[in-house]
Formats: structure tokens, C-alpha cells, sequence
């Protein structure tokens, strides 16, 4: 048995992989994680002036993580659509602008 799917096997509610890197990254475990997987991930160059506006962009921050789990709890039936609809607008996820511009071009 793989390692992934024996350390999840007890786990309850979706799994969310993030990568700042391409999505390709977290995707090689996708066959042997045993929940609802999603996979997220940089898929492009980094053209943004910061890394939070680059994270927001790709829907890699903590908010867009918060967000994907929320999704597929919905997804599951297991909380209304109308707390993720409450949560793209509590974090402004539709606006880069309005990500945590973390340190300019650096890791933090």
C-alpha cells in the first residue's frame, strides 16, 4: 500500500494539495490519495510584482486554499453553497490586489 494512502486513509473531508510550483507537482500522489483530491498550483511565469499577487492570481493562498476546501465540502453536501459564496467575497478573491503582497519577489 502506499504511503500516501496509509497515512490518509483516516482522514476525513477533502484533501487539498498546494504547490507553488505547477500543479503537475502535487498531481503525481492524485491516484493514490483515497478522498476528494484537488490539486492547486502556479501554472505560469512569474509576471506578477509580488509573490502574495502572484499566489492570489493562481488561487494559491490561504484564502484560495480555504476556498477549495469549502468547495468540495459543498460539492460533498456537506456545507451550503452560501458559505463559499461567503468566503470569495470575505476575502476579496476575485481582486489580485487584494492579496497579502508579502515580501517583493522573495519567499517569506
Amino acid at each position: 500500500m502506499p504511503y500516501v494512502t496509509r497515512k490518509l486513509a483516516d482522514a476525513q473531508g477533502p484533501v487539498v494539495a498546494v504547490s507553488d510550483w505547477m500543479r503537475s507537482v502535487p498531481d503525481q500522489i492524485a491516484r493514490w490519495v483515497p478522498q476528494t483530491y484537488q490539486s492547486l498550483g502556479a501554472d505560469g511565469f512569474g509576471f506578477a510584482d509580488t509573490r502574495g499577487a502572484a499566489r492570489r492570481f493562481f488561487h494559491i493562498d490561504a484564502q484560495s486554499i480555504v476556498v477549495a476546501v469549502l468547495t468540495e465540502l459543498a460539492r460533498e453536501g456537506k456545507v451550503d453553497r452560501s458559505v463559499l459564496k461567503q468566503a470569495i467575497d470575505r476575502y476579496q478573491l476575485l481582486d489580485v490586489a487584494a492579496a497579502d503582497p508579502g515580501v517583493a519577489g522573495g519567499d517569506a
